[in-house]
């Protein structure tokens, strides 16, 4: 279900960015601004990033195999990186180089109007797909009983997080932009539509580097949210077979799919059949409270004792 709805998240975003990326190339083009055509690369960027999204979801959604017995579910942090990246290259190294430009050679601006227009129809357009993205946000947080700041910090959902980072970062920089217009407009100076853009790529250039760090702890092997890693804990020890829990180890193996591993010290009365049941019984209620676990390994290990 989560990944439906961050398949509909995608698109709407993608859509948008698409929309916006052509509006603000020819208002950058007719002004000449740097801060236009910076904001034109960033939702040029953010348009490749989305579709990079798109294969991301539907790469790893593909089930299990003979060749992948864990599934694919990590192919889509592969593509989510790779979305990263681009907004990294495309979108940050364009503007803050194009800005620099700017500043050294004082380009002159000529009508501005039509660059207003797009950058307030641009936020129209943002603010309703983020609005689209904090609502699957939310959605998850109530699900988790979680706060939705400490969802999008923790999610393994890498499609939900970059599409609610690249939104956000892009209102901001479109304020940014109409600032640096309006400076450059008053001043009579490029410097400020030049520093506009400088600005929008580090904004770009920090939302890249973060969602790249946390895809690239996703593909060496990060472990479930402690949230999870407690709950399983406690689901572990209340079960009636088990005497303790010397060693849980977590993995997530896709989006929202978490791979448990655990070391358990059964009761010493239980025969082995009992065991087998007592493992049954025990995975199946770690799937009942964590519809996201996919795989459980149960290694039965007596606690030592000194």
């Amino acid at each position: 279900m989560e990944q439906q709805e961050s398949l509909g998240t995608v698109l709407v975003a993608g859509a948008a960015n698409l929309t916006i990326a052509l509006a603000k190339l020819v208002a950058g083009l007719i002004s000449g601004s740097a801060a236009m055509l910076s904001e034109a690369a960033h939702s040029t960027a953010d348009t490749v990033t989305e579709l990079l999204l798109l294969v991301s979801v539907r790469r790893g959604s593909r089930p299990a195999d003979r060749r992948h017995p864990f599934g694919h579910g990590k192919a889509g942090f592969v593509w989510a990186m790779m979305a990263a990246v681009a907004t990294l290259v495309g979108g940050a190294g364009f503007s803050i180089t194009h800005g620099v430009h700017e500043i050294s050679h004082g380009e002159e601006l000529s009508n501005l109007t039509p660059s207003y227009i797009v950058l307030a129809v641009a936020f129209a357009i943002e603010s309703v797909s983020l609005a689209k993205a904090l609502s699957q946000l939310r959605s998850q947080a109530a699900r988790y009983q979680i706060h939705p700041v400490r969802l999008v910090r923790t999610t393994s959902d890498t499609a939900l997080k970059a599409v609610v980072f690249e939104d956000t970062a892009a209102l901001v920089g479109l304020v940014v932009a109409a600032a640096g217009l309006l400076g450059s407009q008053l001043s009579g100076s490029a410097l400020w539509d030049g520093a506009a853009s400088v600005a929008i790529g580090l904004l770009l250039l920090v939302v890249a580097i973060t969602l790249i760090q946390s895809n690239l702890s996703l593909l060496i092997g990060q472990a479930a949210p402690q949230r999870i890693q407690t709950g399983i804990r406690a689901v572990l020890l209340a079960s009636p077979e088990v005497e303790d829990v010397v060693e849980l180890l977590t993995m997530m193996i896709g989006p929202g799919s978490v791979l448990v591993a655990a070391k358990i010290d059964f009761r010493d009365e239980a025969s082995a059949a009992g065991l087998e049941i007592a493992c049954d019984e025990v995975d199946r209620r770690l799937r009942e409270r964590f519809p996201g676990i996919r795989q459980v390994f149960l290694d039965p290990t007596p606690t030592l004792r000194r």
